[in-house]
């Protein structure tokens, strides 16, 4: 009997480990195939955008207009309901441009894209020079206006009567602060999304001082540096490691998300966001901006998102509790939820 015992207890083990291993196939096989659905979701997101296909959907209910005082939203999902058929007509401009900040691209605001098309309104995400699919050598870019030079041509390309809503997140905030420079009659609004939103003679880069240190000790010290013309030459630009990026920017970021964006950072290029922004109250200071805070980043504080507000005062702040740097992947129903409130301020 003990002997029996024995060999059928090996025999179990034996055929307990068979079943394990075809159910660890199982569970490879379920992740490999979700993972595959998710880059297929994206990728038709991105490819929709890129044919500027237009999708008229329903909100989930009007947002009424807000005055100057700051909001909290929750990331509450977005329902089904029909809204009224006067909700579109009664918005004068109804095309976002978004502008991604450093080291991102287009990509980042495919939720962004999904939520704000299927509400029927017309989005463009725009690739910054040497960002996302454009192929320039990040080495290669000096100033903001090379950096900026997409937006600025599609800007250029629009008809005379239309205006857009520009929506520029983290350094990409300068962007749109140059882009209201020089073409403040082509924007409705500007919103500064945790984003650089410097006054007059400021440097992108001197936004990010408390958490990279003060520009001179960066270019001097700083193991992430990027010296594309040599090592006898000055950086060209720079590129955390994925352990630090995952810190800075996607604390509260979703794990596939986070996967994204380890595979579709680039390189940062230095000079735009080390260039003091030149802006005038004739120009950009004529433009209505709005900022939107986010309470759980650590690439930009809340501390110093608000100092940005107290020091060049927008028309409207907005408050995300529970974001990280990246709103787009952590909070994106709350996200598209101000947008779209914006939008609609008289």
């Amino acid at each position: 009997m003990g002997n029996r015992f024995i060999c059928m207890t090996k025999k179990e083990v034996k055929e307990n480990g068979s079943r394990s291993k075809r159910m660890g196939r199982s569970q490879r096989k379920l992740l490999a195939e979700e993972e595959y659905l998710h880059k297929q979701a994206l990728s038709m997101a991105l490819h929709q955008h890129q044919l500027s296909q237009r999708f008229e959907g329903s909100m989930s209910r009007r947002i009424g207009s807000t005055s100057s005082r700051r909001r909290n939203l929750p990331d509450d999902p977005i329902s089904n309901e029909k809204q009224a058929p006067d909700f579109l007509e009664k918005m004068i401009t109804k095309k976002f441009i978004l502008i991604h900040g450093e080291g991102f691209g287009a990509w980042c605001w495919y939720k962004t894209i999904a939520l704000l098309e299927e509400s029927g309104l017309l989005t463009t995400a725009l690739d910054l020079t040497g960002s996302g699919i454009d192929l320039t050598d990040t080495n290669s870019i000096a100033t903001l206006a090379e950096y900026s030079k997409p937006l600025i041509d599609h800007l250029q390309s629009l008809p005379e009567d239309e205006k857009v809503i520009l929506v520029g997140h983290s350094s990409g905030g300068a962007c749109i602060s140059y882009a209201l420079e020089h073409f403040p009659q082509k924007i409705s609004k500007a919103i500064f999304l945790c984003a650089t939103m410097v006054s007059n003679g400021q440097r992108p880069f001197d936004v990010f001082t408390g958490e990279l240190g003060s520009a001179e000790r960066f270019m001097q010290e700083s193991k992430f540096l990027i010296h594309g013309n040599g090592e006898d030459k000055p950086p060209t630009g720079f590129m955390f490691e994925k352990e630090q990026m995952k810190g800075l920017y996607f604390n509260q970021s979703p794990t596939k998300d986070v996967a994204l964006a380890m595979v579709s950072m680039r390189p940062i290029p230095l000079g735009p966001i080390m260039e003091k922004v030149s802006l005038s109250p004739e120009k950009y200071g004529t433009g209505r901006r709005f900022y939107i805070q986010t309470l759980d980043d650590r690439a930009l504080s809340p501390d110093v998102q608000e100092k940005l507000v107290r020091d060049n005062p927008p028309e409207g702040v907005f408050k995300i509790k529970g974001s990280d740097h990246s709103p787009f992947f952590s909070k994106p129903q709350s996200l598209h939820k101000i947008l779209v409130e914006i939008a609609q301020i008289p």
